[in-house]
């Protein structure tokens, strides 16, 4: 990452210009470390006659701790919807499930488990396993009638 810093009066002002590497794409959010890369870099490039405004730097680190504080609110919410799935999931144990076959097509059977791999669960129908975004209904196991023998 590129980085430049202009002064003007008693503010900074930086600007970045994100590369990409070959084959994946950066995100374009800046996280915490660009963060503190970009504030290191403005102190160091700051004029010394001319130090950054206070209420600058303090704005700049309530930007930093609401950033901070979004990124452990998204962690908390991701392992919540997770385990959240993982309930759903179990909802579904015994009932007779049709999900989506990723085909085309679907396929109607009972959930006889759920599987979880690195957190995603995955629900036992038959002989394969599907992901519980790919269900598209729901029913209970349909009852079977058993008939006693008549004793004269």
């Amino acid at each position: 990452m590129q980085v430049s810093s202009t002064t003007t009066g008693s503010t900074s002002a930086i600007t970045t210009n994100a590369t990409t590497t070959t084959g994946t794409a950066k995100s374009s959010a800046l996280g915490q470390n660009d963060f503190l890369k970009l504030l290191a870099k403005q102190f160091q490039t700051q004029d010394p006659m001319k130090p950054m405004d206070d209420t600058a730097f303090i704005a700049q680190m309530a930007q930093f701790t609401s950033l901070e504080q979004s990124s452990s609110l998204l962690s908390q919410i991701t392992a919540m919807n997770s385990k959240q799935d993982i309930a759903t999931a179990n909802s579904y144990l015994g009932r007779d499930v049709t999900v989506s076959d990723g085909k085309g097509g679907v396929v109607t059977g009972e959930a006889t488990g759920v599987e979880v791999s690195d957190g995603v669960p995955r629900i036992v129908v038959g002989a394969y396993t599907y992901a519980v975004s790919s269900v598209v209904r729901v029913a209970p196991k349909a009852a079977t009638t058993v008939t006693a023998p008549v004793t004269p």
